[in-house]
């Protein structure tokens, strides 16, 4: 999924990966891909996501894409998201959307900062827009089942709104349906959007 979203980063800008084994292909003329070293047979030489993380940002990336955070480099994936580097990308593990908060918070917590849990769920809503999640039906086929947004705290609640939801029929395609919602990050871009790629219009993909 991230190979299909790295189409749509325009050619010019620069764009440095971070993963445990690189395997993702970018066709674009400005990369630099890091990758992780684990320890060697004495213990020593190991190099983690989170190290390359913190190196990648004096390395003046327009974006960061982070094949998977599964610790404390969640911390600087959002830091780097909330300091002149919108538009980068990442993965986690979760079942939900909002499952996928909660696991974020507590990645956030391995990073050792030591920070209140308020104070966590204000710098994930001020760094990330968007969700999309990726499902594995039954018959394994893999399908975009959500896009949601991220609008912000209220109390001490990351407020959600689902842009659009996909679902499986009982012949085998998928239903992909817009909830009838503009975002409200995409505001001052309004008229760069047609309200109607938002509207409760239902596309059926029928099974390979």
């Amino acid at each position: 999924m991230l190979n299909v979203l790295t189409h749509f980063i325009g050619p010019a800008e620069r764009i440095i990966t971070i993963e445990d084994a690189a395997e993702l292909k970018l066709n674009h003329a400005n990369v630099v891909t890091l990758e992780a070293r684990p320890p060697n047979i004495e213990g020593q030489g190991v190099i983690s996501i989170r190290d390359l993380v913190r190196n990648a940002l004096r390395m003046r990336p327009d974006r960061i894409v982070v094949g998977e955070c599964r610790g404390g480099e969640a911390f600087d994936m959002l830091a780097a998201m909330n300091t002149g580097h919108e538009g980068s990308l990442t993965t986690l593990h979760a079942n939900s959307p909002r499952e996928a908060m909660n696991r974020l918070e507590t990645l956030v917590m391995l990073a050792g900062m030591d920070l209140p849990i308020n104070v966590v769920r204000d710098h994930i809503a001020a760094s990330l827009n968007l969700i999309v999640q990726q499902t594995r039906l039954s018959s394994g086929r893999r399908v975009i089942s959500s896009i949601t947004e991220i609008c912000g705290l209220e109390g001490d609640r990351i407020q959600l709104q689902e842009l659009f939801h996909a679902r499986e029929l009982d012949d085998g395609s998928v239903e992909f349906k817009g909830n009838g919602l503009f975002p409200q990050g995409f505001d001052a871009k309004r008229e760069l959007l047609r309200s109607e790629w938002f509207s409760s219009y239902v596309h059926s993909a029928a099974r390979p």
